[in-house]
């Protein structure tokens, strides 16, 4: 499944958040210094969708907030719930 995110760091809880134009806009707790921004989302992907960390990854964006990511093991699409 590929995934084209908008990603808003620094907020107060993790969560999905609607849309922002064509994208998923997600909200992440953490900071976006250290990579700390994108290994929260990947966790929390991860545990949305009930996969191994290993099986999601970041392809596009990695400085940005605009990011396609990629979850491999997933068998139908799991809606956010903003």
């Amino acid at each position: 499944m590929i995934l084209q995110l908008h990603v808003h760091p620094g907020a107060r809880v993790s969560e999905f958040a609607g849309r922002h134009g064509e994208r998923i806009k997600v909200r992440l707790a953490a900071r976006a210094v250290d990579r700390k921004a994108n290994e929260a989302l990947i966790e929390f992907l991860a545990a949305h969708y009930g996969v191994a960390k290993r099986d999601v990854r970041i392809v596009a964006g990695l400085k940005s907030r605009r990011k396609r990511v990629v979850i491999e093991g997933v068998s139908e699409r799991k809606p956010p719930t903003p």
